[in-house]
């Protein structure tokens, strides 16, 4: 004797699924791959499919509540990048050199960009 599918069951499933996906497609995450070029905001290493995974959002204030919809508080940092960006705060609170304020990395990869593009089309 086979036991039959519990379709209420699965329905519950798929409606759950489909729930949290649309909750994290409106999280800061999902917003900054939309935003954002796919690529680490430090090492210009570029991610794709499953490594798209290795890629994190870093909040340039280090305050995870501050996520405006215009994305000006994220960069994409690799999961490397990220680590290292943490780990050189945690570094200079340990050298007593801690400021009321974060530094925040000026580092652009991109700054370049467009008069290299425009050197392109003359």
């Amino acid at each position: 004797m086979s036991k039959q599918p519990d379709h209420a069951r699965l329905d519950r499933v798929v409606a759950e699924a489909r729930k949290l996906s649309e909750s994290r497609e409106t999280g800061y995450r999902e917003r900054a791959l939309k935003l954002y070029p796919w690529i680490c905001g430090r090492c210009a290493r570029e991610f794709s499919g499953v490594r798209l995974s290795e890629l994190t959002v870093h909040h340039k204030d280090h305050n995870h509540d501050n996520n405006p919809p215009d994305g000006s508080n994220w960069e994409l940092l690799c999961l490397y990048c990220h680590d290292n960006e943490h780990a050189r705060v945690l570094d200079e609170a340990a050298r007593g050199r801690a400021t009321g304020e974060m530094s925040v990395a000026t580092h652009n990869p991109f700054a370049a960009l467009q008069s290299l593009l425009k050197k392109k089309t003359d």
